[in-house]
């Protein structure tokens, strides 16, 4: 099955259909929603309309998660990926029936110039093309949600959040542990004073679970033809295409992806910065194992330090991934055989009192030693629960408010710690650690690291 952008679609849009039912229902009669569709039916024009962008991986849970509302067209640079999207059992008779009516498209560009009463879309792409994606729509007006991390560098993030800002549009990055109840939790606990006044925070993963540390293929196989090479690499340098650098893999290249940090920081770095309220750092130092010119180290430790925030005294946090964690805390507060986190990472808060520890997205929180849990009276929950990270941002839209990972109040300064910490990989030998300047956006002690806050586009593109 092949698509391609030239699918048929109706020349009459949601828009002006409503204009003309609108006119012609005139001096008729008003018959209540409930009657003409029953207990809990939505109008059409109570519902968004919604371009989304990759439909294969994590695109495929993004599109269904946004299928409350219109998905009006689909777009995905991978015919098989649009194919195996459209004949999945997944999807109920009625959305089957609704993306198949969807426009589709293999260029994200022509969707947007040609689809123009989408009210958001949706961008659940490789890292390295979020930014040129997002940065389109919404100089169009569009609402956006962006699959994690929000963008391939730092200052990406900056110039999304200004144009966000600029535009009062509704965003969210998608970051689904944030909008879950132990990330709430663990907010509350901290800031009623569980633990005391927080210190450190040790944040830790299982990836990378793809390949790192290694050179990129030297061989130059055909590209298969449901693929578009030149559409999936993007603002990214031209390199011929070969299997091993697309389609999931894509994480452990620095062209393409953020390395294990860009992919799990922004679910458990997310829980550190939320509840610490930690802002931009001061410095910045990572080690690590070897890594090539086309490839992230095997595996990694960052150290991050932040000043005082109000009331809360400075933290150092420190990252580690590729099968490395934190030391194990003394027996006094972790009896034997309990585990720390889970299976994927997890968080270990170190307070004046006693700890906290987290699974993957800030699952199931506990105060440590177990007797301070059982002692501790549980405050009010004073955070507004979350419906799920796509249907809080419809919700948003609709509302007019902000959501809670609004790039340019948390998505943003979120994803320019985590990125800070690859620039500072690139360092890794350095008996210093980079200072970081938010307002110039530079290491004022170390200046050969300032190129990597941002890459040079291909040319033909830009932000």
């Amino acid at each position: 099955m092949a698509l391609d952008d030239t699918t048929p679609k109706s020349g009459l849009t949601r828009r002006s259909f409503l204009g003309t039912a609108a006119g012609a229902a005139a001096g008729l009669m008003v018959v209540p929603r409930r009657v003409l569709g029953g207990p809990g039916y939505v109008a059409p024009s109570d519902l968004l309309n919604i371009g989304c962008v990759a439909v294969g991986g994590k695109g495929f849970s993004d599109v269904q998660a946004a299928s409350t509302e219109h998905i009006a067209a689909l777009c995905d640079v991978d015919d098989e990926h649009m194919a195996a999207f459209l004949s999945s059992d997944q999807h109920t008779p009625e959305r089957k029936a609704m993306y198949e009516k969807s426009a589709k498209y293999k260029d994200w560009r022509r969707m947007l110039d040609t689809e123009k009463s989408l009210d958001a879309i949706t961008v659940s792409t490789p890292d390295h093309n979020h930014a040129v994606i997002a940065m389109a729509a919404m100089k169009m007006g569009k609402h956006v949600f962006i699959q994690k991390p929000l963008t391939h560098t730092i200052k990406e993030a900056r110039m999304l959040a200004e144009e966000a800002k600029k535009r009062n549009l509704i965003t969210q990055m998608g970051n689904q542990g944030h909008s879950q109840e132990g990330a709430r939790l663990v907010c509350e606990w901290i800031w009623d004073g569980a633990i005391g006044d927080v210190s450190e925070a040790h944040v830790w993963t299982n990836r990378p679970i793809w390949p790192q540390g290694i050179d990129a293929p030297k061989e130059i196989p055909s590209c298969p033809p449901n693929l578009d090479w030149d559409i999936w690499l993007g603002p990214a340098p031209w390199r011929p295409y070969h299997p091993a650098l697309c389609h999931f893999v894509w994480r452990g290249w620095w062209d393409y992806g953020t390395g294990a940090l860009g992919d799990m920081g922004a679910h458990l770095i997310d829980q550190p910065f939320w509840a610490l309220k930690l802002g931009h750092p001061l410095t910045v130092q990572a080690s690590g194992s070897k890594f090539t010119k086309d490839s992230y180290p095997v595996a990694e430790i960052v150290t991050y330090k932040f000043p005082a925030r109000g009331k809360m005294g400075p933290v150092k946090m420190v990252w580690y991934d590729g099968g490395l964690m934190p030391a194990r805390p003394d027996l006094a507060f972790v009896e034997d055989g309990r585990m720390l986190g889970d299976d994927g990472g997890g968080v270990l808060f170190v307070g004046s009192k006693g700890m906290i520890v987290c699974s993957t997205y800030g699952a199931n929180p506990r105060i440590l030693p177990e007797k301070l849990m059982q002692d501790y009276k549980r405050p009010a929950k004073t955070i507004p629960r979350s419906p799920g990270i796509m249907e809080e941002w419809v919700a948003a839209i609709k509302a007019g408010k902000k959501s809670t990972t609004d790039i340019p109040e948390y998505a943003d300064p979120l994803t320019e710690v985590m990125l800070l910490g690859n620039v500072a990989l690139r360092f890794k030998d350095s008996k210093v650690a980079l200072q970081w300047d938010p307002v110039k956006m530079e290491f004022p002690n170390f200046p050969e690291a300032n190129p990597f806050v941002h890459t040079d586009y291909r040319m033909g593109w830009s932000l």
